[in-house]
């Protein structure tokens, strides 16, 4: 691995082997997300607990401030929405020009395993993968579903991750699923859990995350579960505990609760 290419990986995956990404790029296929309608108002509060985020390039550029900006995953590819026939129909929408212009650390693609643009997807992961190593630039390919769900199962999502890395990402992003352990032990490269809609409590977040990395995720991709909770700062404190500080979910839950507590009571006194 290329000094370029390595320094760009370790701002991403930290010195204990672990992550935290706060994916912000939702709007590329969903538009005005709840609680992402203002980007930047949104991600100020988290920036200090995450490692890195996954944007794509207008809301970098329009809502992260370039002097206090964490390290980036550029999200490179889309051109479908949820209006439209099949978000599966993804090309790659930024050029590695523009991702070296703007300086980040990664760039992101979602493939579409099994779907009717299996190989197109692949293809473009193929592509994207030429480019980045030629510039020393890491590729995060995103195990993406659509609006299909249900293909969330160990075997497929296996399947998945380990083709993306036979074709060359560095970094892989799939969901969690029961047999989590399937899915790192067929993956040489390190996998990252996304999240998915958001669940119904916290300790349902903290369990999963929990439970992805005792079987050998080395972090996270989380927004909605996350920017959606009621007290962002406290879920996302919670779950750098579990991430970087080997917390449990009891304790996570203890961390949780307590920074809420201390948010309820700093409210009620400007009140």
């Amino acid at each position: 691995m290329d000094w370029g290419m390595k320094n760009r990986m370790a701002q991403l995956i930290q010195s204990d082997g672990r992550c935290l990404f706060l994916p912000i790029d939702h709007g590329y296929f969903q538009g005005p997300t709840r609680k992402l309608e203002k980007p930047g108002e949104t991600i100020k509060p988290l920036l200090p607990y995450c490692d890195a985020i996954f944007v794509t390039r207008g809301v970098l550029r329009s809502s992260v401030e370039p002097d206090s900006a964490k390290p980036t995953i550029l999200r490179v590819s889309g051109g479908t929405s949820m209006v439209g026939k099949d978000l599966a129909n993804e090309g790659i929408t930024t050029s590695m020009e523009e991702a070296i212009r703007l300086n980040v650390n990664a760039v992101g693609i979602s493939i579409f395993v099994g779907s009717d643009y299996e190989r197109e997807s692949l293809l473009n992961l193929s592509k994207l993968v030429d480019e980045g190593e030629k510039y020393g630039i890491p590729v995060m390919a995103v195990t993406a579903v659509g609006k299909e769900l249900e293909k969330r199962d160990a075997r497929y999502l296996a399947l998945c991750c380990r083709i993306a890395a036979e074709l060359g990402a560095r970094v892989v992003k799939t969901y969690w699923c029961e047999g989590f352990e399937k899915i790192t032990a067929g993956c040489p490269v390190p996998v990252v859990m996304a999240g998915g809609p958001q669940v119904d409590t916290e300790r349902q977040v903290f369990d999963f995350v929990h439970d992805g990395i005792q079987k050998g995720a080395v972090g996270v991709n989380l927004g909605r579960n996350v920017w959606q909770n009621d007290f962002p700062v406290a879920m996302i404190r919670a779950l750098r505990a579990i991430i970087h500080e080997n917390a449990t979910p009891n304790e996570a839950q203890e961390i949780y609760d307590s920074i809420k507590g201390g948010k309820r009571k700093s409210a009620k006194k400007k009140g």
